[in-house]
């Protein structure tokens, strides 16, 4: 049983890192993007969306990291 959760908090550090590596590389292409005014403004919005989806998900995952106290 041991085994199957420190399997999991693995899986979920790994899931974490990578969530932030695709966070940080769509922040860097919507800063790139917004300095052009020829950029499809339909995309960059699809991609403030993407990061900001991400960035929920990394949230999540941080809090499901941290005890419950009241346990």
């Amino acid at each position: 049983m041991a085994e199957k959760i420190e399997t999991e908090v693995f899986k979920n550090v790994e899931r974490l890192k990578e969530l932030r590596v695709e966070h940080q590389d769509l922040d860097q292409v919507i800063s790139r993007l917004a300095d052009d005014p020829h950029v499809d403004q339909i995309m960059l919005r699809r991609l403030k969306k993407r990061k900001l989806m991400i960035k929920d998900m990394i949230t999540q995952l941080e809090s499901d990291r941290i005890p419950d106290l009241n346990a």
